[in-house]
């Protein structure tokens, strides 16, 4: 929901604000504006409303500035941030991002850590509160909701587990001053994260009621389980296939979800009542008050491009697509055509649009699918992004909903499963249901077999910039087709860095401006400013202390 669950997740935060104030004092006045800890007994629409603040920090560790999102994306082969007209450089933490070069202090590498712990700590928080009877719950409530944030708790580890690795486990709030948490090694934050939601998922609601939108219910949760079981080779050396797989089969066995006949269907801005959503982060520009909070239009258009969903500021462009990436589309893909913005530029009421700086201004905005370097470009080089609908009179905040899972991601993780097991052909069966909406005028090309799956990919790799030009190609990735696959199906979505980790392709290849990296750079440094404040903490493998 938009207007319903941001409203909740609000006032969820300030009430948990009252309660903590109110904890250790009974208040003696009868100002019923404040609410007494003591005489509070919510109902289930309070406990919704109570436990909003522990969500409120996936949104902001993926979506604001120098997030998870740009630290899976920027980082991969699909979305590149090279120097435009007017910046983009900051530092050279874009072209570091890009080139897997950077540094222990960066902000990126400070922001997933920072923001990611503060939803840890918020969800530490509320457990206390509830364990020691500050928000009294009925024992079923209680149950339900100590799961409930147990598991989203550990939705939280599962984004340390896979950027960082090696890090603290802290599960308690009422801990001494001076307090520093030891840092576990990435097995075992592997371990601490499946077995939070194995032994907690049953107790999980089962509905996909509105209530329980933009929540953990028992197939997020199974979702959730999948995706750390899809990851559990990388994570841990130790394959998980068909736990993974057995995840996935829930969800599916659930019912409650299916593929929408059109992608587009999942990105719209009123998404929220899309049958594919498994779990969505609801943002609405009302209540949404972060000026980063879904500012993925405004990083990625050009300034004219104000004119042509009548935007209520005016975008600062520099996101765009990969070149190799974009030729990797079949042209008949409508993922290519839906999903990216490209060609003339026209203002709303069907006037060319002008490039406004650089040396192309003056002249028409027209984006093409070419990009010289990572450390220069134009405002008509490269593709757009457009797989969110951008609503017209937006502001600089999209209202579309967020969807971390999706229905889509079940069957494709099920397809993986099955490929790398040796089921490549019932594999390509569930590829080619995810495809058929892609090719709805040409079904012909929506068929995959189990052979092309175990192929290599057809992404042609190698740098491709004014300053070198070499071909490698994908035929030596194994399964390379499904990683296309994922990229195809997925892109925008801040997941591709993991991706192409698990197809061993993050460090091995060449694209665009970067080279190949080191190995240990598939995890990233604990950051500086954590270092400083923990001494238990020791530097990732690879990184300078």
């Amino acid at each position: 929901m938009k207007n319903l669950v941001i409203s909740k997740i609000n006032k969820g935060i300030g009430l948990t604000l009252l309660l903590i104030l109110g904890a250790c004092t009974t208040l003696e006045n009868e100002n019923y504006s404040q609410i007494i800890a003591e005489e509070f007994k919510p109902t289930p629409d309070d406990v919704a409303a109570l436990i909003g603040s522990g969500y409120t920090a996936w949104g902001e560790t993926l979506l604001l500035w120098n997030g998870i999102w740009r630290s899976q994306e920027a980082t991969a082969d699909e979305i590149i941030i090279p120097a435009r007209p007017n910046g983009w450089v900051d530092g050279g933490i874009y072209k570091r991002m890009h080139q897997h070069t950077w540094f222990k202090e960066d902000d990126i590498v400070y922001q997933g850590w920072f923001r990611t712990y503060a939803g840890i700590t918020n969800c530490n928080k509320l457990i206390y509160q509830i364990e020691s009877n500050v928000i009294p719950l009925t024992p079923e409530a209680k149950i339900k909701t100590m799961a409930e944030l147990k598991v989203l708790r550990a939705s939280y580890y599962y984004i340390l587990l896979d950027l960082y690795g090696n890090v603290p486990l802290s599960v308690d709030f009422n801990v001494p001053e001076g307090f520093l948490p030891k840092q576990s090694s990435r097995q075992e934050v592997y371990n601490f994260v499946v077995s939070e939601i194995t032994n907690n998922i049953d107790a999980l609601d089962e509905s996909k009621s509105k209530e329980y939108y933009g929540r953990f219910n028992k197939w997020a949760a199974y979702t959730l389980l999948a995706k750390v079981y899809l990851n559990a080779q990388v994570y841990t050396g130790t394959a998980h296939w068909n736990e993974s797989q057995a995840a996935c089969q829930a969800v599916i066995d659930s019912g409650l979800y299916t593929l929408e006949a059109s992608q587009k269907n999942v990105f719209i801005t009123e998404n929220q009542n899309s049958s594919e959503i498994i779990f969505g982060i609801a943002i609405d520009e009302t209540y949404s008050t972060n000026w980063n909070s879904f500012d993925i239009h405004m990083q990625s258009l050009q300034p004219s491009n104000q004119a042509t969903y009548n935007l209520q500021q005016t975008p600062w462009g520099g996101m765009c697509a990969t070149p190799q990436f974009i030729s990797s589309f079949d042209p008949s893909d409508s993922r290519l055509t839906a999903n990216f913005i490209f060609g003339p530029q026209y203002s709303s009421t069907g006037q060319p649009l002008m490039c406004t700086m650089g040396a192309f201004s003056g002249q028409p905005l027209d984006y093409i699918n070419e990009v010289p370097s990572i450390d220069a470009s134009e405002e008509i080089h490269g593709y757009r992004f457009g797989k969110f609908e951008i609503a017209s009179g937006s502001s600089n905040i999209l209202s579309n909903d967020f969807p971390l899972f999706r229905y889509a991601d079940i069957l494709m993780m099920k397809a993986e499963c099955l490929l790398r097991t040796g089921n490549a052909a019932d594999a390509a069966t569930i590829v080619t249901q995810v495809r058929q909406r892609a090719f709805a005028a040409n079904p012909a090309k929506a068929a995959v077999t189990g052979t092309q799956l175990q192929g290599g990919s057809t992404y042609d790799y190698g740098r491709r910039d004014t300053n070198q030009n070499t071909s490698e190609g994908g035929t030596n990735i194994q399964y390379g087709r499904f990683l296309d696959e994922l990229a195809w199906e997925f892109n925008q979505e801040g997941r591709r860095r993991q991706d192409m980790i698990r197809f061993g392709a993050f460090n091995t290849k060449s694209w665009f401006s970067h080279d190949v990296s080191q190995s240990y750079r598939s995890i990233y440094p604990i950051p500086q400013a954590a270092l400083l404040t923990n001494s238990n903490l020791k530097q990732n493998p690879g990184y300078p202390n």
